[in-house]
């Protein structure tokens, strides 16, 4: 679903959430602000990736922005009461990560639909996606150095893996703007297209994603996440149960038999 789809009277400060068969969508809706998120859109943004990641009906999860652009990053309205001093800043960033942590444990591969700005906390939540997929005139920006704010040295660390340390070191230090173009290269970005061609190879991409085994694609990111974090064994064995899941499921006996009888799998996680 296009991002300009919703109505522009929508209350301000929420996620809304819809799903069309096996793909569900979720919208930052904060137009007056730029879709800015605020402590209360990452709560909202933390109960759904863990309820999302249960849903065996659902496929493929795609964040995006409304009204064409993704998120101008924190609603700083709000940081007089959130984020005033140093411990208020603690309970707000330790939201925004519980958010991101439970995104990127979404069994289902996630897609962010970028277009404009994608800045600060907007970058933590895209970055925290499986794959980004931009418009061209989406750009990158961590603004914490034009705003004297610390910024979080987990996000940091997001970013690092994202981007590599050199361009993570000039986005953070300059707090400039890095072109989706450049993002590209750095691998950032999976794939540039214009805004008209946006959609169309979302909804292709979502569809290629939903027809592959649901097993496989888990046991793939949770593995992904390990290789990422070489420190946490349990995460490991996580990685491990769910590839012997994989290799003991119906789905891996369909695949077989597909293959042999040159036909389309047809997989049912399970």
């Amino acid at each position: 679903m296009a991002a300009d789809d919703f109505d522009e009277g929508a209350v301000p400060g929420h996620v809304a959430i819809e799903q069309e068969d096996e793909v569900v969508v979720a919208t930052l809706v904060n137009p007056a602000r730029r879709n800015a998120i605020s402590v209360d859109m990452w709560r909202e943004l933390e109960a759904f990736a863990l309820s999302v990641t249960a849903d065996t009906d659902v496929r493929v999860v795609i964040f995006q922005g409304m009204g064409g652009v993704f998120s101008a990053g924190a609603d700083i309205s709000g940081f007089e009461e959130s984020r005033a001093d140093r411990d208020s800043a603690r309970l707000y960033d330790d939201q925004l990560e519980l958010a991101c942590a439970a995104i990127e444990a979404i069994r289902q591969p996630t897609i962010a639909r970028l277009e404009g700005p994608v800045v600060g906390a907007g970058a933590a939540l895209a970055l925290s996606c499986d794959l980004r997929i931009a418009a061209e005139d989406a750009f990158f920006m961590v603004p914490a150095a034009r705003l004297g704010l610390g910024y979080d040295p987990r996000g940091v660390a997001r970013l690092a893996r994202s981007v590599g340390a050199a361009t993570a070191r000039w986005i953070l230090l300059t707090a400039g703007r890095l072109p989706v173009q450049r993002a590209f290269v750095t691998g950032a970005v999976h794939e540039i297209l214009s805004a008209d061609q946006l959609d169309i190879a979302i909804e292709r991409l979502a569809a290629r994603l939903s027809e592959n085994a649901p097993l496989t694609l888990a046991a793939a990111k949770v593995s992904l996440r390990a290789a990422a974090d070489g420190a946490d064994p349990a995460l490991l064995e996580e990685a491990w149960r769910l590839v012997n899941l994989a290799d003991e499921s119906d789905d891996y006996v369909e695949g077989r038999s597909a293959f042999n009888e040159k036909r389309p799998p047809h997989f049912e996680g399970r």
